[in-house]
Order: structure tokens, then sequence, then C-alpha cells
């Protein structure tokens, strides 16, 4: 049996290495992977500790975590491609939300 502090550093890694998408790179489509990865980091730390506590609130929480990380890969691609079609770009820093 693997102990829970494996998969907690597992969680950590991850939601680091989303941190690092996010505020690194300039690429929209990857900020958004980022996103995704931070979130199934939190899903894997709900996780773990629903496990060990042996009680499902864990795993109800990550049940609304991945609803709510769909959505926002849907509603997030549709506003990448808008605005790709746009300003043929998916760089961030071509982006003014204040200048048409």
């Amino acid at each position: 049996m693997v102990p829970e502090g494996h998969y907690l550093l597992v969680s950590l890694v991850l939601f680091l290495i989303g941190c690092v998408g996010v505020l690194a790179r300039r690429n929209l489509i990857v900020v958004l992977m980022g996103i995704e990865i931070m979130l199934n980091a939190a899903n894997l730390a709900f996780a773990t500790f629903s496990r060990s506590r042996l009680q499902i609130d864990g795993e109800i929480a990550v049940f609304f975590v991945i609803a709510v990380a769909a959505a926002e890969a849907a509603v997030g691609l549709a506003i990448v491609v808008a605005l790709f079609r746009k300003k043929e770009t998916v760089n961030l820093d071509r982006f003014n939300v204040l200048h048409q």
C-alpha cells in the first residue's frame, strides 16, 4: 500500500507544474492546460484525504471539480477559437480588452 504522503507529493508536483504553465507562458492554450493540471492536482489531494479518513466528502468534491473543469475547458476553448478568429493569434500579450 502506498502511503498518502506520496500521493500528496505527486499532487504538489502537479500543482507546481500547472502554476509554472500559467505564470511563465504567454500562449492561451498552455495557460488553460496549466489550469487543468492544477485542478487535477486538487482532485488528487481531495481523493487522498477522503481515502485516508474513510469519508466520501472528498469524492463528492472531486466530482464537482471535474464538472467545473469540463465546463471550463469547453467555454475556454470556445473563447480561444473566437479570439483566434478575431486576432489570428493565441499570444496573451496581443490581447487588450480595452482596445478594439
